[in-house]
């Protein structure tokens, strides 16, 4: 049974995910001027970045995937979204 339960949280990691990918590909909520950056870093090394439109969204992707790889460290930082887009 404790393998079906990991097999399931680790599906619905990864429909989070692709949800918020969806939601933000489609327009998702009114854009603000500022976005949060995440950066994944592992080893002293920049891992993956994203950008979220809350830091709600970005402090619960960090700590999902903190959960599933606590390996790596995370940063939230305030950016101005013209930094981001043109």
């Amino acid at each position: 049974m404790k393998g079906s339960r990991r097999e399931y949280d680790e599906v619905s990691d990864v429909l989070w995910l692709e949800n918020l990918e969806l939601n933000r590909l489609l327009g998702g909520k009114a854009m603000t001027e500022t976005m949060w950056r995440c950066d994944q870093v592992r080893a002293g090394r920049l891992y993956n970045r994203m950008m979220f439109d809350t830091r709600e969204e970005a402090e619960q992707f960090a700590h999902r995937m903190q959960q599933m790889e606590p390996d790596q460290m995370f940063s939230i930082e305030a950016i101005e979204a013209k930094q981001v887009w043109n």
